[in-house]
């Protein structure tokens, strides 16, 4: 599972260290994405505070081939409603990575950091993860 601010870090700055993972990423493993965190991405990533360094056609194609490589998950209701995290946004970021079974949360946001681990969930940074790989 990797957050938003991942995602954008990694089309910022295809040079960086979310970049480099996100490119093993989909070699290797699968993006997770809930509704809630997809859309999440699709309203960050058209702010015009990005529109000097990333395209309309950049940022279409960014959420298309994220899109198109995902799992999808569905959160349940049960899971919705537990929380986590001091920033309520970030929880649906644990319920998609929880439904999905997955082992991280790849993340800079240090409302989701201090939570490592929750359970067998590990947080961790782009560089920890990418030094990890």
């Amino acid at each position: 599972m990797v957050d938003t601010h991942v995602l954008l870090s990694a089309a910022l700055s295809p040079a960086g260290a979310s970049a480099i993972l996100l490119a093993w990423l989909l070699i290797h493993a699968r993006l997770v994405f809930s509704n809630t965190t997809f859309t999440e991405l699709q309203t960050r990533i058209f702010k015009p505070k990005f529109d000097r360094y990333l395209s309309l056609e950049t940022r279409k194609r960014i959420l298309h081939d994220v899109n198109a490589a995902a799992l999808w998950v569905e959160v349940s209701t049960h899971l919705a409603t537990q929380r986590y995290s001091r920033d309520p946004d970030d929880d649906a970021f644990i319920h998609a990575a929880i439904a999905a079974d997955a082992c991280a949360i790849i993340s800079g946001d240090s409302d989701l950091l201090v939570l490592d681990p929750i359970a067998a969930l590990r947080i961790l940074t782009p560089r920890v993860a990418l030094d990890a790989v």
